[in-house]
């Protein structure tokens, strides 16, 4: 018995480790003659035994001693029967420590030990010049183990490729408690007494889109308080090693690696510090947490979550779409960050349904509607519009032509162009206030539930961002916590600055000069379309022949070309911003993602909305008339100003939205979802020929994508540009909600689906909202609201036919019929410059000089003859205030509501403040009285040794009572 005791300390003691921060000392290896005595053992040690040969050789629950003692023995005869020669392969850097290992679970997240929990991952290669590498991983990992850090390696021998050295990181309970300490990590210390909200009425409809309670809350509801190392005992602790989440437990390292110097003590070079720079520099390969496991499979060992395999069932795939996300546990497995990006895509693609049902009901409208279009019929009309001849739309190249060529244009136009646009634009601008205010809400009970109520604080004060402490040498008293912190000295922030500023404005100018060439382009082309496309084979071919024509080939060839500058020009502003924001060098992570924000939303929004803001507000504005039009850079550049068709510029805003909207959204998710699969195929292709058993957790996971820090940033950039498409020009497409519904439904599977398969798993992160964005999308909002109203007042007819209709009306009754003539102006064809007439042979066979003496332009001009000829009409100038009135109204109108909407719906909910309320109070009091409890406890251990020292006096025999009391 006496034997069995001493062994099962001893292996005790070299399994369990112990304090990290001390000398580990020299014991005696176990031997197989100790393995037998263990082995033989009374019934009551058995059970222990059997646990620690489960550790030893890597067998499940239900192994035998028997078969565990035969695998051992095999074991030690493969090794000549010495036991302590089955160690660890890997490289003999110092700093490392050798562990034993018997028969691994390769595709295991613990140590070898089976205990100890793999918490990151490095890899690395060993070059043949690498001697310098190896000595800053060196100095690196001897530093990460000063910090506390436990090390583990895997030999290249065991790896796939036979070259990639894995260190395995594991912290334990004191790094992890000092470390949550030092960031304030909130942990429980009291189960929640706040009931939960009353079921909904009818909650029953809802069930088809709901999950399961342990997948939509994987743990139970707890008051939280920062973790404070010296009150341990205060907080809910049932194991320390299942106490920190994995995702905590990661974060926390990562923390510590960012800090962690490569650099002897004796130096001082203070820019060799973290492992950002050294995998910059290439001395780290990567640098990541592990999954938890395989995402089509749960975990084989229980101690597991298996967290990813859930994931993966109820939310990355595609025949969930319909089901809601769950957020609890998506917080839980990737951190806060991710979660509330999610959480903000799921709420904007809920209320885009709204946006679309509105949207579809709009076009019902206009197609609904389709008959009752008198200005159509009268240019479709051969006794109307056929006998109307339009003066050319471009110079030498075009002829003459006649009004109702645009038939199927102007039905066209109508679809969007109607009444319902108005309303619909209205509409919008107060959806985009209740989208706005109602997250505000969702994001408020988010904060409290994730415990990042008083985190903004906290992460300005701490989250210094490393590359500032290196680049700042410069050092100064913080007035609020009277310590010396580096910061940037004035000058050097301002020239810093100018530069920023000088170099943003270049490339936005970069920018609007490109979409100048795109203008250019259709100025130029126009006039070759009109010529190639005038004895067309294609104009005769059935349904679509005549719908080809040289506005619409202009149209969509510019828009596709403009499309492929946008991609071309994205790819370059995406190094250009990480470069300006890495140069001004800001103090934390929060600054630093907010600054980069706006420049690249600058940087795309002048990308994307820019051509769609010419058609929109210039195409067709600055003609001029026969006669005397104006010219794009002058008369000399021969490039004339665009006309609009007789139906308005709309259905061509209206074709520019759509490729340009519907393009992004399909290159956006081909980017996103193939390019990941093959570059994962392809790099996983010598490990899926391997057997299952020997392809380790580390180096699935090291074959997969790694997340950088801007992924996330991407994400919400390609969502806030959609946000921007359906909402700055949605007047010009109803439709434009629907199609961005469609995508965001694909779009959170497909996220979903990336990062549970094809990305390793991203270091967590807290955020308590989704930071710059919700600036943005609030200057979208009010900016959405102009645009619009500009759109109907001056890209779509709407309001010259209202005029007309109210007030230039012919006949005694309120009808559209003749408005068609009346907004058309008449020029002599006589007085038309010989520079713009049509080459000869370019008229068409219809076009007789002295039966046809005038032709008509959109314009609103006295005749020739009039005193006035060619001037203004004053339906012109009521046309002009009635436009202006409109958008004044309109503004007025939908910023009162918003204002009004915004006022009276709070952006936290009451029931929130009430818990924020209660769980502060709580902490206050239960903190008190901890102290209070832990005061008496120490007076009263105090009181009874001083009444013990005293009692061994002889002169105070009276005290032996007193200390029978306290004893």
């Amino acid at each position: 018995m006496g034997a069995c005791r001493y062994l099962t300390g001893l292996v005790d003691s070299q399994l369990e480790g112990g304090n990290p921060f001390r000398q580990p000392k020299k014991k005696r290896q176990i031997n197989l003659v100790d393995i037998q005595i263990l082995l033989n053992c009374p019934v009551g040690e058995k059970k222990r035994t059997s646990i620690i040969m489960k550790r030893l050789t890597g067998k499940t629950k239900e192994a035998t001693l028997i078969e565990m003692s035969n695998t051992l023995d095999s074991q030690i005869e493969g090794n000549n029967g010495n036991i302590n020669s089955i160690s660890d392969r890997g490289t003999q850097l110092p700093g490392h420590r050798e562990i034993d290992k018997f028969g691994q679970n390769r595709d295991s997240v613990f140590f070898r030990d089976g205990v100890r929990r793999i918490d990151f991952v490095l890899s690395y290669i060993d070059d043949k010049d690498g001697d310098k590498k190896a000595e800053r991983r060196r100095e690196f990992e001897a530093n990460l183990e000063k910090a506390g850090l436990e090390l583990e390696t895997e030999d290249k021998s065991e790896s796939d490729d036979r070259k990639t050295y894995y260190l395995k990181i594991h912290a334990p309970w004191e790094v992890l408690a000092t470390y949550a300490d030092v960031l304030k990590i909130k942990v429980p210390f009291k189960a929640s007494d706040i009931p939960k909200a009353r079921e909904v009425p009818l909650e029953w409809l809802t069930q088809p889109f709901r999950l399961p309670d342990n997948i939509m809350r994987p743990e139970p509801d707890y008051f939280t308080a920062p973790f404070d190392k010296s009150k341990v005992d205060f907080f809910l602790i049932d194991d320390k090693d299942t106490f920190f989440p994995p995702s905590t437990r990661n974060r926390i390292v990562y923390y510590i690696m960012t800090r962690c110097p490569y650099y002897k003590e004796d130096r001082l070079e203070k820019d060799k510090t973290g492992i950002k720079r050294l995998l910059n520099n290439g001395t780290y390969t990567s640098a990541y947490p592990l999954h938890d496991c395989k995402y089509w499979k749960k975990a084989q060992d229980m101690q597991c979550e298996s967290e990813r395999y859930h994931l993966y069932k109820y939310w990355a795939g595609f025949l969930c779409f319909y089901k809601e996300q769950p957020l609890n546990l998506i917080k839980k497995y990737y951190g806060e960050k991710i979660g509330i990006y999610f959480a903000w895509l799921g709420f904007y693609t809920e209320m885009l349904f709204f946006a679309a049902v509105m949207g579809v009901i709009c076009f019902v409208y206009g197609v609904l509607s389709y008959e009752d279009n008198i200005t159509s019929k009268e240019i479709c009309d051969p006794d109307i519009g056929g006998m109307i001849v339009m003066c050319p739309l471009c110079d030498k190249k075009c002829s003459y032509w006649k009004l109702n060529s645009t038939c199927l244009s102007s039905w066209q136009s109508h679809l969007f162009d109607n009444e319902g646009t108005v309303f619909f634009a209205m509409f919008m601008g107060i959806w985009v206030t209740l989208f706005l205010e109602f997250w505000k809400r969702r994001q408020a009970r988010l904060e409290y539930e994730w415990d990042l109520v008083d985190f903004e604080e906290e992460q300005q004060q701490l989250q210094i961002r490393p590359e500032y402490e290196l680049k700042c040498t410069g050092r100064r008293l913080n007035r609020i916590t009277q310590e010396m912190e580096p910061y940037l000295p004035f000058p050097s922030k301002c020239a810093r600055f100018c530069l920023s500023g000088a170099t943003v404005l270049f490339w936005t100018c970069l920018i609007v000069a490109c979409i100048m060439g795109v203008i250019a382009y259709r100025l130029a082309v126009y006039a070759a379309f009109a010529s190639v496309m005038k004895d067309s084979p294609t104009s005769k071919i059935q349904l679509v022949g005549s719908l080809i024509t040289p506005q619409l080939a202009t149209s969509v060839t510019a828009s596709c070309i403009n499309f492929v500058i946008i991609l071309i020009l994205n790819f370059l502003y995406e190094h250009v911003a990480i470069w300006i924001t890495d140069m001004e060098i800001p103090k934390t992570h929060l600054e630093y993602e907010n600054k980069l924000t706006m420049k690249m939303f600058m940087f795309q929004f002048v990308n994307y909305y820019s051509s769609c803001f010419y058609v929109a507000f210039f195409k067709g504005k600055f003609v001029g008339y026969p006669g005397n039009y104006t010219y794009m850079f002058g008369k000399w550049s021969k490039l004339r100003n665009e006309e609009c068709a007789p139906g308005g510029c709309l259905i061509e805003l209206t074709t520019q939205l759509l490729i340009v909207m519907a393009g992004k959204q399909m290159v956006g998710n081909v980017q996103e979802a193939l390019l990941p699969l093959l570059r994962n195929w392809w790099g996983s292709r010598k490990g899926r020929s391997h057997p299952e058993s020997t392809y380790s957790r580390w180096e699935q996971d090291h074959d997969l994508q790694n997340f950088s820090q801007f992924g996330l940033f991407y994400e919400y950039l390609e969502m806030v540009i959609q946000f921007g498409f359906i909402t700055l020009f949605v007047a010009s497409f109803p439709l434009a909600p629907l199609l961005a519904l469609f995508n965001n439904i694909l779009e959170v599977r497909v996220d979903a689906w990336k990062f549970t398969t094809q990305f390793r798993r991203p270091v967590a992160a807290k955020a308590r909202n989704i930071g710059a964005w919700e600036e943005i999308l609030n200057v979208v909002a009010i900016l959405s609201v102009v645009t619009n109203a500009f759109i109907v007042a001056f890209t779509s007819d709407m309001i010259p036919r209202l005029v007309y209709l109210y007030a230039y009306h012919t006949g005694s009754k309120a009808t559209m019929r003749g408005y068609i003539d009346n907004s058309l102006s008449f020029y002599n064809i006589s007085q038309i410059p010989d520079a713009n007439l049509p080459e000869a042979g370019e008229n068409p066979s219809w076009f007789n000089n002295s039966t046809i003496t005038t032709c008509r332009y959109r314009d609103y001009r006295y005749p020739p003859g009039h005193e006035k000829q060619y001037t203004h009409t004053m339906q012109f100038w009521h046309i002009l205030a009635a436009k202006l009135a409109f958008i004044i109204i309109m503004e007025h109108v939908v910023f009162v509501v918003k204002f009004f909407v915004a006022w009276l719906i709070p952006d936290v909910p009451a029931e929130v403040k009430a818990r924020i309320k209660r769980e502060r109070f709580l902490v206050q009091e239960y903190l008190h009285n901890y102290e209070v409890e832990k005061l008496k406890m120490q007076l009263s251990q105090s009181f009874c040794l001083s009444t013990e020292t005293a009692s061994l006096l002889p002169s105070s025999p009276s005290k032996h009572q007193v200390l029978s009391e306290c004893i």
